[in-house]
């Protein structure tokens, strides 16, 4: 939904890896990987990202003096953050919070039938992820200043929690968007 508001370009690692050409030696890399819930490895995450974020700039789907690249799902490791920051300048961290997992694995399968994600029906896999994600991801937080950090609890309906959202990452944003008063 953010991607559709001009001076926002959504990068989705999930959907930039599911774009990769299964049958190519990446594609298989990936779905080794995916496939049990586990997070692809630091350095081929990168490697994959930054050559997707270049072509989105050559496609010009994305213009860094211009818009806000919106990270869905990267960085997912603290090497990942500290790989990053070479890239970057964090304007804000949207950290979207669920207290009940139950509620989530439902919404991740519901997702993958509506969304042809197979990476997102097997139960297993999804709850393996929750833990992957406290083990390896949560500690990322820490790479950032806090005061740029809003948490969000993603339980809510789609426009709920999006309003949650763009009360914090307008503000902190402005300055980017292409704005002529600012």
């Amino acid at each position: 939904m953010l991607s559709s508001i001009p001076g926002f370009c959504h990068l989705g690692t999930g959907d930039m890896f599911r774009a990769l050409d299964r049958d190519s030696d990446l594609g298989k890399e990936f779905l080794k990987y995916s496939t049990e819930g586990l997070l692809v490895p630091d350095d081929l995450t990168i490697q994959v990202w930054h050559t997707h974020v270049q072509s989105m700039i050559e496609g010009q789907l994305y213009n860094p003096d211009r818009d806000v690249l919106l990270l869905d799902g990267i960085p997912r490791s603290k090497p990942q953050a500290l790989a990053m920051d070479q890239y970057l300048d964090v304007l804000g961290v949207v950290h979207l919070v669920c207290q009940d997992i139950d509620q989530m694995v439902e919404r991740l399968r519901h997702r993958a039938q509506t969304q042809r994600r197979p990476d997102d029906i097997d139960e297993t896999v999804i709850r393996r992820r929750f833990n992957v994600y406290q083990k390896e991801t949560a500690p990322v937080l820490a790479h950032y200043d806090r005061d740029i950090i809003c948490d969000i609890d993603a339980i809510g309906s789609p426009a709920a929690v999006l309003l949650k959202i763009l009360n914090f990452i307008v503000p902190a944003t402005e300055s980017r968007l292409g704005n002529p008063l600012s």
